[in-house]
């Protein structure tokens, strides 16, 4: 990726409602084809999505047969008047009595299809714009309603299956990651992370810093005093915060007010022996054990990196293991 010509990624689900959008204005027929539910080792998961029209095709659903088999399933419905959504359950296991999709990976699939109609144009171009600029809100697909675009609240993706089936998700990232220290490896983790779907927020309290001002993949970045920076973080289940200052004391300064933060991740960069004198410093302040124990430090797996670029790989791969991790 060019950094020069690079930008804060997008959410994944962009792509799919501008070809919808577009389609439906050019007047040609689109479904939507959405994973409402998935358990177990399936090719797709929840809310992955596809736009589909009798020649093009946006996003995926997991890829493969069971793709393909959907793909055409959705040009089908395409070429009915008036054709209802249907939703499909799909078993990866071959000795399944029913629904059997041809995979053998073991794992369940609920799938949407969806026909889109003309009236649903102006709330195509609605997801369209609040996932743009990252305005919050519900997708909501339902029997009873199709689409509908909500406020947003703090929930989970809701489903409920059945004749009266419904599914609810918020829109954009579900997941934040912020750095605080905008230096030369959080440039190389941005970059990383920014083909990860996490929303990307990055700090730092040096006004001026190259690395900082000139980082392209951030969707937001701030000069913060250290000393309030529990204020920059909203916590939640889905906060990763990774520290990777300047230095030993601002990494302590942002120890201090971050701990007490119920944040999915809290890790911090740097040596064996910086980290153990951290924790010691912690420990003398009164710091219970506890709380220590759920500081990842230091951060990233052991794949002996070294460079910026090697170490953002391997803080990625750690978020990646504790973002899946059940």
């Amino acid at each position: 990726m060019d950094i020069l010509t690079a930008s804060p990624p997008a959410p994944r689900d962009l792509l799919v409602w501008q070809h919808a959008a577009a389609s439906l204005r050019a007047g040609i027929p689109v479904a939507l084809l959405c994973v409402l539910n998935s358990v177990g080792s399936s090719p797709g998961r929840q809310g992955f999505k596809m736009s589909v029209t009798a020649v093009s095709l946006a996003g995926s659903v997991g890829g493969g047969i069971m793709e393909h088999k959907f793909v055409e399933k959705a040009r089908a419905l395409l070429r009915l008047p008036e054709a209802p959504p249907e939703v499909r359950h799909q078993v990866h296991r071959r000795e399944a009595p029913a629904d059997r999709s041809g995979l053998i990976c073991s794992g369940e699939q609920w799938i949407l299809v969806l026909p889109l109609r003309p009236a649903d144009l102006p709330l195509t171009l609605e997801l369209q714009q609040r996932l743009r600029t990252h305005q919050p809100g519900r997708l909501r697909l339902s029997a009873a309603h199709r689409l509908q675009v909500l406020d947003p609240e703090p929930a989970a993706p809701a489903l409920h299956l059945g004749p009266d089936w419904h599914y609810t998700e918020p829109l954009g990232f579900r997941d934040q990651v912020t750095i605080v220290g905008g230096g030369h490896v959080a440039l190389a983790l941005s970059r990383v992370l920014a083909s990860l779907e996490f929303e990307l927020t990055v700090l730092d309290d040096r006004p001026g810093l190259n690395t900082h001002l000139y980082n392209p993949f951030a969707h937001h970045k701030r000069i913060v005093h250290y000393d309030a920076l529990e204020q920059e973080i909203s916590p939640g289940p889905h906060h990763y915060v990774i520290l990777m200052t300047f230095g030993y004391r601002s990494d302590l300064l942002a120890l201090r007010r971050l701990l007490p933060l119920p944040v999915r991740y809290l890790g911090v960069m740097g040596s064996a022996s910086k980290i153990a004198e951290l924790l010691a410093s912690l420990r003398a302040e009164g710091v219970p054990e506890a709380t220590l124990a759920r500081l990842h430090a230091p951060i990233g797996l052991a794949i002996h990196s070294r460079t910026p670029e090697e170490i953002a790989i391997s803080v990625a791969a750690e978020l990646i293991r504790e973002r899946n991790t059940p």
